[in-house]
């Protein structure tokens, strides 16, 4: 067991080695100017072994941002909904308030594909599927696929708001904490609108 351990952690320092000097080379000459085999080259391993860990050069970038919505909803507690099986994923999340979260490779990130359309054409089709793999997770609880999809397109738009708000404070130099704390009351606001909709906003115009 201890072998199996000690294999696991050398297996995951190898993938964010390869992965952290990704992200400073295409931060700073582009994503398209930097090719695989000077990744590979630069972090000290076989252009084999970074494809090992990394199907494609684009999952150097994108493998860190997705967010498996449907293997929340479908390991939920028996009884437990769906939204209220994301709601505590995501309160849990929020409530960690960072933890050792890098800011700066956060933000590394955030650049790189920002100014990559391939990349930003990357996370749109990232959330496409998750949203259609969602939705099959959500099937179990509805009454037919078009009920699915439509919360499948609610939660993952509600989702990537409050990840894009909390991502622009960093960018705007909020500290971690504060925005921490705002995305934790966020979350609670997410899905109180999800579960309740517009009738859980109070001062309704008279």
């Amino acid at each position: 067991m201890m072998m199996a351990g000690l294999r696991e952690r050398k297996k995951e320092q190898t993938r964010r080695r390869i992965s952290e000097v990704a992200l400073r080379m295409f931060d700073e000459r582009g994503y398209d100017a930097v090719t695989v085999n000077e990744i590979a080259e630069a972090a000290g391993v076989a252009k084999v072994t970074l494809f090992n860990y990394f199907a494609t050069k684009e999952c150097l970038v994108l493998d860190a941002v997705k967010d498996d919505t449907a293997a929340i909803v479908a390991g939920r507690a028996e009884g437990q909904s769906p939204i209220d099986a994301l709601r505590a994923h995501y309160r849990e999340m929020a409530g960690q308030g960072g933890g050792d979260m890098d800011v700066e490779a956060l933000l590394t990130r955030i650049r790189v594909i920002s100014s990559s359309p391939a990349l930003l054409a990357g996370v749109y089709q990232a959330h496409a599927g998750q949203r259609y793999e969602l939705a099959a997770a959500l099937g179990d609880a509805t009454k037919d696929a078009i009920s699915a999809q439509l919360m499948a397109a609610q939660i993952t738009g509600v989702i990537t708001t409050l990840q894009e708000a909390f991502f622009h404070r960093l960018s705007a130099g909020v500290p971690l904490d504060e925005a921490g704390r705002l995305l934790e009351e966020e979350v609670e606001l997410g899905f109180d609108l999800l579960e309740h909709g517009f009738s859980s906003i109070k001062g309704e115009k008279s």
